[in-house]
């Protein structure tokens, strides 16, 4: 009969391999909802797109059937729509974080929190762009899917907009956002 603790360290080694093997595979997922009949942009969902068109922001959201049709494309507008601030809010993560690196320290260094509070301020003064260009209604269900667009072009108009906005980091956005827009796209 074997040992006890021989038993434990060997129970432990094969949890630790297994646990190792879980931690290495790479976790898939499929973006096609594999609506057979639906427009690409439903089956590919909530993306950076940067195409003949230029550097895309697109959301798409979705509203199952409840009966009002108006109350339905409403909701999946907004879903839509929320689902391009949540990509936008993350580009500007990258953004601020590259700013700020580029920044340095010592006399050339910026407030964190400066930079933080005007991204996020840039960030739902661009909102206001945000245009609802495509619904896609379901015939087997009847939900309905909306598709919301941001042009980087738009953003970076609104930015001579902004009252008190840091000089340095307008002109950083200007000079680099298209790159760190490219960078991101080609993450996700």
């Amino acid at each position: 009969m074997p040992h006890p603790i021989s038993i434990l360290k060997t129970g432990l080694v094969v949890g630790l391999g297994l646990l190792m093997l879980a931690c290495s595979s790479k976790t898939v997922v499929e973006s096609d909802l594999g609506l057979d009949d639906a427009p690409e942009w439903v089956n590919e969902g909530t993306q950076f797109l940067n195409d003949k068109d230029g550097r895309l922001f697109h959301g798409v959201g979705q509203a199952p059937a409840i009966g009002d049709a108006s109350l339905q494309i409403s909701t999946a507008d907004n879903r839509a729509r929320a689902e391009v601030a949540r990509i936008l809010s993350s580009f500007m993560d990258v953004v601020s974080n590259d700013y700020t690196e580029a920044a340095g320290s010592g006399k050339d260094a910026v407030s964190q929190q400066a930079v933080s509070r005007q991204i996020k301020n840039l960030t739902k003064v661009n909102l206001t762009g945000v245009k609802i260009i495509g619904h896609w209604k379901n015939k087997k269900d009847g939900s309905i899917f909306s598709i919301a667009e941001l042009d980087m072009k738009h953003m970076k108009n609104t930015l001579g907009m902004v009252k008190d906005m840091n000089t340095d980091l307008s002109r950083y956005i200007n000079q680099h956002a298209d790159n760190i827009f490219d960078k991101v796209a080609q993450e996700k």
